[in-house]
């Protein structure tokens, strides 16, 4: 009997295992990044990033008939910025996001519309890709660097799922990734502080594919 009952658990996880939709695809859109006030005895600016494209992938599984798990990486090109009274500075940049999102869908993974919230983490990678320069406009406030650096990200947002065939999917979405300002890639110049949190609202459209 105990036999019996060992194999019958086996057989029903197996089942469940192969009962499980997979799905992977590609997403684009772009990125708007706020910026982060900037403080200093010779006046105050803003520091942050230019918007520009955002080109990602995806693979996720079922879990159950609501729930599903998506790995995702997203290329940002994200040029570095600061301004102040009018004069503006820029540094050529980009940043790549690899991240685990839970995904909550409103109907079951057959509907032809689907709604959803996805929430989940990872990381940032900041990198700083222009040239370096002796003197830099606005560098009472701050230093462009050709430097990376790693940031512990949060990953929330949501978007609308339609159905084009059985196994094809189109879904416009977007996402705010979450971190702590990279000060690695925008110093701050000496006595000038800056703020703390970047957020990164990325709308993007994309085609997945479910096996």
């Amino acid at each position: 009997m105990r036999r019996i009952a060992v194999s019958t658990l086996l057989l029903a996880a197996a089942g469940a295992c192969f009962g499980q939709q997979w799905e992977f695809g590609g997403v684009g859109g772009a990125g708007f990044l706020s910026n982060v006030n900037v403080s200093s005895p010779q006046g105050s600016a803003k520091a942050g990033f230019q918007p520009g494209g955002a080109f990602g992938a995806f693979f996720g599984q079922s879990i159950g008939a609501h729930f599903a798990g998506e790995v995702r990486y997203e290329y940002l090109q994200s040029n570095l910025q600061l301004s102040s009274g009018g004069s503006t500075a820029r540094f050529s940049g980009q940043a790549h996001a690899v991240h685990y999102d839970l995904i909550w869908h409103t109907n079951r993974k057959d509907s032809p519309v689907q709604f959803f919230a996805a929430v989940g983490g990872g990381m940032k990678i900041f990198q700083g890709t222009g040239t370096e320069e002796a003197y830099q406009p606005l560098s009472q406030f701050g230093y462009f660097t050709k430097t990376r650096a790693i940031k512990p990200m949060a990953s929330v947002g949501g978007g609308v799922i339609f159905r084009v065939t059985p196994r094809v999917y189109m879904r416009t979405e977007f996402r705010d990734f979450i971190t702590m300002f990279p000060t690695q890639l925008i110093a701050p110049a000496p006595n000038a502080k800056f703020g703390s949190v970047l957020h990164d609202i990325v709308p993007m459209m994309g085609i997945d594919y479910v096996f």
